[in-house]
This record gives C-alpha cells, structure tokens and sequence, in this order.
C-alpha cells in the first residue's frame, strides 16, 4: 500500500515540525511527514504530497503560487492558501461581527505614502480633510493602530492623542492601517485551535515577557468561569469554521465579563515549544498529527473548487463570505 505523505513548509523553526514528523511516524498510520522539497514548479505537474503545512508563505512569499496549486490539484493545505492570502483585519473583524462574535470598533486608515508613480490625481477618491476627529469620538482613547495586514505585533501602536496618532501616522509609510478601539480586559485569553474544533483554551498575558505569557498569566489574572471558557470555545470555533483556518491562534480580552475577539489571523501560528511550554506543545503536536494523518487519508478534493467554495467546507453561506 502506498504511504500518503505530509510536507512542512516552514522558515526557522524546529521544535514543531520535528515534534510533529515523529508523532506521525509514531502512530504508523500509513503516512509520513517530512520537511517539504519545493523545486521549480511546473504548471500542471503531479504534486508530490497529499498535504502540505504552511508555516511560512506569509513571509516567503514564493511558496505562495505553490501551495495554491496544490490546492487546485485537489491536495490538502494547512491553511487554505486562497483565502490565506485574501484575508484582512478589516474583513475578518466584519465576518466576525456577522457571525455574533464580539468585536472592537475598527475602522480601516488610507495608506501615508504612495509610490512615485502616484499623484494627487490618483487618490482623488479620497476625502479631505479626513474625519479623523469623528473616528477618535467614535473610538475614544487611547486607541490602537495596526497594519492592516500582518502579526507579530509588528508596527502595532497604542495612541493617546489625536498628536499621538498623527506621529505614528506619519510614520506609517505605504502601510495600510486600521484603529480600533482599546478593550480595558480583566482577563485575556489565547486559544490554540486545530481542525477548527479542537481549542485548548488558556489564560495569556501579552503584557509579560515572551517566555511568560502562558505560564505566569495565572498569577496576573483570575481563572476562567465553566460559562466563560464555553463563551469562548464556541466563539473561536465560530471564528475559525468562518475562516477555514485549520490551524490558528485566537485571543480574546475579556472586559465586563464578555470576550472580545482580538486577534484571530493567525494563518501560521506560534507554536515552538519555548513559547507554549511543556504544558501545551505536547497537545499541538498531537491534534497536528491528527488533522495532517486524517486529511492524508481522506479522498483528494475536487481539483477545480476554490478553497472555501469547496463542496462540503462546512463555511456560512449566509454569515460567512461570498460563495
């Protein structure tokens, strides 16, 4: 019988992908996993692994067409790479909202520069001046500042004036921006998602150090009610059923006893043992085995269906994107 295999596409990291090869191989399940080989790729040529795990297109951005190929061949890809690469804060913070989801107010910035290229006759759909007064009382202050695209907490800025946030616009070059309101949170909370079903729940405390977060936020904060935490499974399934993300980060910061979804585009999230600790790296690698051995197993997809436009995706026809 032929062995279905599993390629990792990934930047520097080890301790994950190594975790999860040697749990694959440790159940023999008929699959193995392996670091993925991407040679010159022919359009229309066999792809040589029924499923391939995306950690890092968001940065190499040549995996990208790739992975997007394989997909339209009908293999599996962790995350699904069309939607991946179409996602936004913007437009996931709306998708969340329709889905019931709390959410800050956001409202999305036009770009500080443009190319050479560019001239005022090429922006005169813009406003001006533009309303920053009206968003500032919608949002009240302080507010945050974030690329529009992005993770990391790369260029994310807390901004307590309207002077404030025109340094940190000035700044922003070509980057697009969204603000959005700040959620004073008694409490905040990461979730670590796999298969859109599987959430591991924990207290997390961005406001520690790295190595921190997730194994002194009990200290900083108190626990989570039995109703609390289902509030907040059931809102980062919602999420990530809407997303099609089969493996992400969600984080929720809770405030009046209601969590509010604040970070949740998390396509490639971290998952290196330094920063979840022996009491979490053992179940990631365990559903990742999971999820990539059942996914190798199952009949390849239809190869002309777009991601989430794919028969079956379990997506919200009504609630979540465009069919």
């Amino acid at each position: 019988m032929a062995v279905a295999k599993v390629g990792i596409v990934v930047g520097r990291e080890r301790s994950f992908p190594d975790a999860l090869i040697a749990e694959v191989a440790r159940r023999d399940a008929g699959v193995v996993a392996e670091y993925a080989r991407i040679d010159l790729t022919r359009v229309g040529a066999p792809v040589g692994y029924e499923v391939l795990v995306d950690r890092i297109s968001h940065e190499i951005t040549c995996y990208q067409p790739v992975l997007k190929l394989a997909a339209l061949a009908g293999k599996r890809v962790v995350n699904d790479p069309f939607w991946r690469i179409a996602d936004d804060k913007a437009v996931d913070v709306a998708l969340a909202a329709r889905a019931g989801v709390a959410v800050p107010k956001t409202w999305v910035l036009p770009s500080k520069s443009y190319g050479e290229d560019t001239s005022s006759a090429s922006l005169s759909n813009l406003a001006y001046p533009l309303d920053w007064e009206g968003m500032i009382a919608d949002l009240g202050l302080p507010l945050y500042v974030k690329p529009h695209w992005g993770g990391g907490f790369r260029d994310v800025s807390r901004v307590t004036s309207l002077e404030d946030l025109f340094r940190v616009y000035d700044r922003s070059g070509r980057l697009t921006l969204i603000a959005q309101e700040e959620i004073s949170w008694a409490q905040y909370v990461r979730c670590i998602v796999v298969g859109r079903t599987e959430v591991r729940p924990a207290l997390w405390d961005p406001r520690l150090g790295h190595f921190d977060r997730y194994v002194k936020a009990g200290e900083s904060m108190p626990p989570l009610s039995p109703e609390l935490e289902a509030r907040i499974v059931s809102d980062a399934r919602t999420l990530c059923e809407i997303l099609g993300y089969d493996m992400n980060t969600v984080e929720f910061a809770v405030r009046d006893g209601v969590p509010y979804a604040i970070d949740f585009m998390n396509s490639a999230p971290d998952f290196d043992l330094s920063s979840l600790g022996p009491s979490h790296f053992p179940w990631v690698v365990e559903k990742m085995a999971e999820l990539v051995i059942r996914l190798a197993k199952e009949p390849p997809g239809d190869p002309v269906a777009l991601g989430r436009a794919a028969p079956g995706s379990g997506r919200l026809p009504a609630a979540g994107r465009p069919r």
